[in-house]
């Protein structure tokens, strides 16, 4: 990397110590991730994207909330009480992309990735990942979906309001997520809509996340379980922001690659934001999903019957 530019190390909370899915608790249950032999719960890798976004607006301005593009792989596990900061490659006149990082205080890597503007995005960390993929014949837990399937609820209605609790996988509301949100901005805020150049609130990045997995159950990709998963990259683009508090949209779903490493099976899933009134195709988000195998008890049993490899 070129000449940094630095954050300072902030503490973010956990807020998913109660997450359920598929009628079991998550990765960021404390118990739950000891049995799988992890030091403690993770937080969830967006949850640092908020630290990201006063150092992307100093480069970019307000064309960050509306082409700006995040896209991460998230490198090492943080848990409640670590500490940690944002970093940014400088920018030359005219440069679009740029690198990023996240590291804790002993200088343990969180993430790396890439930030870029639009409309030419440039090769992002999860494009430039997800050229590398090789096909996998292997998968069992990911056996009964396949790439290019779309998701049954298509279009899924979302929306997010201040007060909304945004359901059993993120059992928290934006208000309270603003309580302790590890990076706060104006634009976040409804009493700050003076300061805001679209008159009225954004969606914090983080928290974009959140809005495209409200209604996920409704796609139909069906895994092999119960089995624990972890978020393992994710690329958020705004391709025509910001996305606003209190606006209806819509999402459409598909699986544009399946892999698989020798502890977990991948899924990438491509969810497409468009605008509920106008039909305008507002944002992309990527999500590679890890499902660890050893969590899913019937692994063995199925692989055999599948005919896989152990």
């Amino acid at each position: 990397m070129g000449e940094l530019i630095y954050g300072e190390f902030r503490n973010p909370r956990q807020m998913l110590a109660s997450q359920e899915y598929d009628g079991h608790l998550s990765i960021h249950d404390d118990k739950m991730a000891g049995d799988l032999g992890f030091s403690g719960a993770p937080i969830e890798g967006p949850t640092h994207f908020s630290q990201f976004v006063p150092l992307l607006h100093d480069i970019f301005g307000d064309s960050w909330f509306e082409r700006g593009c995040i896209s991460a792989h998230y490198q090492n596990m943080v848990v409640e009480g670590e500490a940690v900061r944002a970093f940014v490659e400088e920018v030359s006149t005219g440069q679009t992309i740029t690198r990023i990082g996240a590291e804790k205080e002993d200088g343990t890597p969180v993430l790396t990735g890439t930030a870029s503007i639009g409309p030419d995005y440039g090769e992002t960390e999860i494009s430039s990942r997800m050229q590398r993929l090789r096909p996998s014949e292997q998968l069992v837990i990911l056996s009964d979906v396949q790439v290019g399937q779309k998701g049954a609820g298509n279009p899924e209605p979302v929306s997010m309001s201040l007060d909304q609790n945004m359901g059993a996988m993120y059992p928290f509301s934006l208000a309270e997520k603003l309580k302790v949100i590890t990076e706060d901005h104006n634009y976040y805020h409804a009493n700050k809509l003076e300061q805001s150049p679209w008159e009225r609130s954004v969606v914090p990045l983080e928290m974009v996340s959140v809005l495209t997995q409200y209604s996920s159950g409704l796609s139909g990709f069906r895994s092999r379980g119960p089995a624990v998963g972890l978020f393992a990259g994710q690329e958020i683009k705004y391709i025509n922001g910001p996305i606003f508090v209190d606006h209806p949209y819509k999402l459409e779903r598909e699986i544009i690659a399946l892999s698989e490493s020798k502890r977990t099976e991948s899924n990438w899933i491509m969810t497409k934001v468009f605008d509920a009134e106008t039909d305008q195709l507002v944002a992309e988000v990527i999500l590679n999903s890890a499902t660890l195998k050893e969590s899913y008890e019937k692994y063995e049993e199925d692989a055999k019957a599948l005919g896989r490899e152990l």
